[in-house]
């Protein structure tokens, strides 16, 4: 558990500098990402100390006794219920929370069940005890419990040597086993932040030459992930749109990096029901599908709280980068998809 809370940390490891950009830069912001990225500079310096102090000093109080135990297990499930307001992190603050609920005993936990009251006078009754001095004599089965627990304990803090020193490198490496029957583990949706937003907007057309000037690019839009900028971020948590995170990570890498990207450009062409089951918006809804299909690579920023794009209803504010990928069409990329062994997506019959 200890490590599990440490190893959800979401900021730099040793920075004490404050990241607002965090709220702007995650996958999927929500609506509260807006207001907290705008915060003053003193919230932002105490949330990033805070961080700290949270994730690597107050997972020891667990070894302080009872008490500072449940003290530790109530901040880290405070902390983790502050991150999923602040965004949509899908589940993985939620599940963090469940290792935290093992920081309370029987007796702080005794009111929620009809026969608590009788739970927790035993459990203080045996804590008095011991208290007391007058513990029992261990059995041979006590004793044998004690050894394999000490012993599992020592494996866990020598096969964790590795992970600590991946957690404190420069060149972390996330989602990695460190032993051969996976004890032991490094995880997390993402090692470090980025400082600007960047989005792929996947637009089609139905005009039959894309390089013509007078050509109505049309863009579709997904469930979650920013892409109209009158559309106000939505709230999700902890559902988790698969795509749209995916759709972050390949805006700050190439098309031939994430080459999916190009997968489901073919499938749009195609009007394929898979995956526009996937998006919120298809502009060519009801009507033939587009001819050819572009990503477009624009920088996105959330419009400043009281400024004239926010009154206009703007909750994003965007500048066009360049092309993610040229426009292609379906005939363009059989080759494309063969030598991938990809099933070609169905040509329309009304398209030649």
């Amino acid at each position: 558990m200890l490590a599990t809370i440490i190893s959800k940390s979401q900021l730099h490891l040793f920075s004490v500098t404050p990241l607002p950009i965090s709220f702007q830069t995650q996958p999927v912001p929500n609506p509260l990402s807006y207001y907290m990225h705008r915060s003053p500079w003193w919230f932002h310096r105490f949330e990033t100390l805070s961080n700290h102090f949270i994730e690597l000093i107050v997972p020891f109080f667990t070894f302080l006794g009872r008490r500072m135990c449940m003290v530790n297990g109530a901040i880290q499930i405070l902390f983790q219920v502050v991150l999923i307001v602040s965004g949509n992190l899908s589940f993985l603050n939620w599940l963090t929370i469940v290792p935290s609920l093992a920081c309370f005993d029987d007796a702080s936990l005794s009111f929620m069940f009809r026969s608590g009251g009788g739970a927790k006078k035993a459990v203080l009754e045996i804590q008095n005890e011991d208290a007391a001095g007058r513990t029992p004599k261990p059995t041979k089965g006590m004793l044998i419990r004690r050894v394999v627990n000490i012993s599992l304990g020592i494996l866990i803090g020598f096969l964790s040597i590795p992970v600590v020193m991946n957690l404190i490198s420069s060149r972390q490496v996330m989602n990695t086993s460190f032993d051969p029957l996976r004890i032991v583990n490094t995880y997390g949706a993402f090692g470090s932040i980025t400082k600007e937003r960047t989005e792929v907007i996947f637009q089609g057309t139905l005009n039959p030459d894309p390089k013509d000037p007078e050509a109505v690019w049309e863009e579709y839009q997904f469930q979650c992930k920013p892409g109209d900028i009158y559309r106000r971020p939505c709230l999700i948590s902890p559902y988790h749109y698969r795509l749209d995170w995916l759709m972050w990570f390949a805006a700050f890498q190439t098309y031939e990096q994430s080459e999916w990207v190009i997968h489901i450009a073919g499938r749009l062409l195609s009007n394929d029901s898979t995956v526009l089951s996937l998006l919120d918006h298809n502009p060519f809804q009801g009507r033939d599908p587009p001819r050819w299909v572009r990503g477009e690579h624009f920088r996105y920023k959330f419009s400043p709280p009281g400024s004239a794009s926010a009154a206009q209803g703007k909750w994003w504010l965007r500048k066009r980068i360049g092309a993610y990928f040229p426009p292609v069409d379906l005939e363009g990329l059989r080759g494309y998809f063969q030598s991938r062994n990809w099933p070609h997506p169905h040509i329309p019959p009304n398209r030649s």
